[in-house]
């Protein structure tokens, strides 16, 4: 696969380097959220267990996909940047339960046949895909009561809906121009309602103590089958109670 996007994530994937070899607390695999290293929430948020299904979209160089797979779960990774797999494959060759693709988020999902119990997007593919879009799709492919997950950078105040985004693609090129959909928590809860996902949660995380930079949007909704039509937020309520 090679287009300007593909070729403009490979040209970014290299000045990312591979992920510490152990967090803060020696973990040698674990799951970040935000832009911080030993920040944020965990893989608590996707309500998994072993032997669940779980995707993620635009897994760059894995090391989210991998923990995930280290807890026990069926984990399929999925990039444009045959670079960035190629430091995933590398990284986490010894990580049993992992699958990594390269493909663009809403062509595997048009053709996916599995089901998964999670999907999910750290700063990726959900970002730069038109969400009226992706969010049918991901909710075809996942089970009832699964869960939708995504994190990315808040917009700049102001700049709403579709803004573009500039990748350097090398000296001699002009930089490749990516979309990417950028809107307010409060704009968010409604387009999840909208395509069929409850008990939605749409907020910034803060960032470090003491940090002066931005916090992360952190995005999260429940699937509920689309037959429930007007009954989705109650629906969603007495699951949450149970």
């Amino acid at each position: 696969m090679t287009d300007a996007r593909s070729t403009a994530w490979d040209t970014y994937s290299q000045s990312k380097p591979q992920r510490r070899k152990t967090n803060a607390r020696g973990e040698t695999t674990w799951f970040n959220w935000t832009q911080y290293p030993d920040h944020g929430p965990g893989a608590g948020e996707l309500m998994l267990n072993p032997g669940d299904r779980v995707l993620d979209l635009g897994s760059g160089a894995g090391g989210n996909a991998a923990h995930l797979a280290a807890l026990g779960m069926k984990s399929v990774g999925i990039d444009l940047s045959a670079k960035q797999l190629d430091k995933a494959r590398e990284r986490w060759s010894d990580v049993g339960g992992t699958e990594f693709h390269q493909a663009d988020a809403l062509a595997y999902l048009q053709d996916a046949s599995t089901v998964f119990d999670a999907i999910y997007s750290v700063f990726g593919a959900v970002w730069f895909t038109d969400p009226g879009l992706l969010l049918p799709v991901v909710h075809a492919r996942l089970k009832p009561g699964g869960v939708f997950a995504f994190s990315q950078r808040p917009p700049v105040d102001g700049c709403y809906g579709c803004q573009a985004s500039y990748i350097p693609r090398g000296p001699e090129e002009d930089p490749a121009v990516v979309k990417r959909w950028d809107y307010e928590p409060d704009a968010w809860t409604p387009i999840l309602k909208e395509h069929g996902f409850a008990d939605v949660s749409a907020t910034v995380l803060a960032p470090p103590p003491g940090s002066r930079r931005t916090g992360t949007l952190f995005v999260r909704g429940v699937h509920v089958p689309k037959r429930a039509g007007a009954c989705i937020e109650s629906a969603g309520r007495r699951r949450g109670a149970a």
